[in-house]
C-alpha cells in the first residue's frame, strides 16, 4: 500500500491488464516485493483532465539525445536499457510516487506476488516524496525478527543511497535469494540504525480466524487477495453456525490487496447494496461499490482494529464499516492511502501503474495522507496486545 504496495515470487494465473490498483501506503505493499492493491475492474472511459496535450508527443529532442548518446558515448549501450530509461522517465515526469513504469521483469515479478509468496524480507515498503519508508513488517518474518518499524526511513541499501529511489527500484534491490543478506541503513526518530537482514521464502495466507474464549470470533486478513473473500465467507459460515456473541476483524498490518476482495469483505457485514466506497477522478463520482447482499454475519457486533501499517483495501473495509455504522474501530490511525491505480501492459512484456481515480468513504472522505482515525485509540504495546484484548472485552460484556 500502495499509495501502493507489491509482493514476490510464484506466478498467478492473473492478468494485469486493465486492473485498478489500491496502493498501500505511500506506494507499494512491499513484502519486499509487491503487493499492489488491485481491483478487478474494467476501466471505463470516464474522460482525461489533459486534453489539452497533443496525441503524440514531438521526439525529436529524444532522437538527438539518443545520436549523441550513440555516437559518443565511451560504453557499450543496451537497447532494451534505454528504451525502458526512456519509458521510465516519461512517466517519473508525472510527479505522482504511484505513478510508475515497470520493467519487463519488475512486471513479472508484480504479477509474481499477488500469491503471497516471495522471496525477501517481509516488510512493506510505502514511498513518501523522496524517501523510501517501512510501512509495516510483517509478523513472524526477517524485517520482524531483526527489529524494523513502522515509519523507518530507509537511507541507504547495501550501502547506496535510496534518498529519490523508485518504490520498484528499492524492491529489486531488497529482494535476493534466500539466504542472502541485504544491509539496512535506517533513521528513526532522527537517529541512525543499521540493519542486516537475511531473505527468507516468504509464504502469508491471506486469512486466519479461531474461535476465542468459546464465543467471540476473530479474524486476521494479512493482504487482499484471490482467496480472501472465500476464506473470509468460510469463516463467517463457522461464525454464524456456532452462534458467536461477537467478532474481531483484525486489518492491523495489512497493506491492502484487491478491490474486490474488500468489497466482498465489507459485504458481510453490510446490508445489500449499503455503499462501500465512491471512486472520484476530477472530483467527479465515476463509480460507487455497494455491499452485494452476501450479509453473513449482518447485526453481529464487531471491532475492528488498525495502525498505521493498514493500509488501502484495509482502509476500504475500515472506513465502509464505520461510516455505516456496523463496527467499532480500535487501534491507532491507519496509513492513508487514497488513490487508485491501473496497470496496463506495454511491448516487450513491460507495464505502466498510472493513477486513475481517488476513492471516498461512504461519508465521502478521501482518507490520502490523513489515514482513518480509530473510534477507540489504543496504543501498541511491545509483548503485550492490549489493543486486542480490550476488543475481546468489550465483546465479552
Amino acid at each position: 500500500m500502495k499509495n501502493i504496495n507489491y509482493i514476490i515470487d510464484n506466478k498467478p494465473n492473473i492478468s494485469m491488464k486493465k486492473k485498478l490498483l489500491f496502493i498501500a501506503g505511500f506506494a507499494f505493499i512491499f513484502y519486499l516485493g509487491f503487493i499492489f492493491g488491485s481491483g478487478r475492474i474494467q476501466l471505463r472511459s470516464i474522460g482525461s483532465l489533459n486534453k489539452n496535450l497533443p496525441n503524440r508527443l514531438d521526439y525529436s529532442s529524444v532522437n538527438k539525445t539518443y545520436e549523441t548518446l550513440k555516437n559518443n558515448y565511451d560504453g557499450k549501450l543496451d537497447e532494451r536499457a534505454l528504451l525502458d530509461g526512456l519509458n521510465k522517465g516519461l512517466v517519473e515526469a508525472a510527479g505522482d510516487p504511484y505513478t510508475e513504469y515497470f520493467t519487463a521483469k519488475q512486471a513479472e515479478e508484480f504479477q509474481q506476488e499477488l500469491d503471497g509468496t516471495f522471496s525477501g524480507i517481509g516488510a512493506e515498503l510505502g514511498k513518501d516524496k523522496d524517501a523510501i519508508v517501512i510501512v509495516a513488517p510483517i509478523k513472524g518474518f526477517p524485517a520482524e525478527k531483526a527489529g524494523l518499524k513502522p515509519k523507518d526511513i530507509i537511507m541507504e541499501i547495501d550501502g547506496n543511497s535510496a534518498y529519490g529511489m523508485s518504490l520498484s527500484d528499492a524492491v529489486s534491490k531488497i529482494r535476493g535469494p534466500v539466504g542472502t543478506t541485504v544491509k539496512l541503513k535506517i533513521i528513526r526518530d532522527q537517529k541512525d540504525l543499521t540493519f542486516d537482514i537475511t531473505r527468507e521464502e516468504i509464504t502469508i495466507p491471506s486469512v486466519d480466524y479461531v474461535i476465542k474464549d468459546g464465543s467471540i470470533g476473530y479474524i486476521r486478513i494479512t493482504r487482499f487477495s484471490d482467496d480472501t473473500v472465500e476464506l473470509t465467507r468460510k469463516a463467517a459460515e463457522e461464525f454464524k453456525q456456532k452462534k458467536v456473541k461477537g467478532v474481531v476483524l483484525d486489518l492491523r498490518g495489512n497493506p491492502g490487496g484487491l478491490l474486490d476482495a474488500s468489497v466482498g469483505v465489507a459485504s458481510i457485514w453490510l446490508p445489500k447494496d449499503a455503499l462501500i466506497l465512491q471512486e472520484k477522478r476530477g472530483g467527479i463520482t465515476v463509480k460507487e461499490f455497494r455491499a452485494n447482499g452476501d450479509s453473513i454475519l449482518l447485526n453481529v457486533p464487531l471491532y475492528v482494529l488498525i495502525d498505521g501499517g493498514s493500509a488501502s483495501a484495509s482502509e476500504i473495509v475500515a472506513g465502509a464499516l464505520k461510516d455505516n455504522k456496523v463496527a467499532t474501530l480500535l487501534g491507532e490511525k491507519s496509513y492513508g492511502k487514497g488513490s487508485v491505480q491501473s496497470i496496463e501492459e506495454l511491448p516487450g512484456g513491460a507495464a505502466i501503474k498510472v493513477t486513475i481515480a481517488r476513492w471516498y468513504t461512504p461519508a465521502g472522505q478521501n482518507i490520502d495522507k490523513q489515514g482513518i482515525k480509530p473510534d477507540v485509540e489504543v496504543k501498541f504495546v511491545e509483548n503485550n496486545d492490549v489493543q486486542l484484548q480490550q476488543a475481546l472485552e468489550a465483546l465479552r460484556k
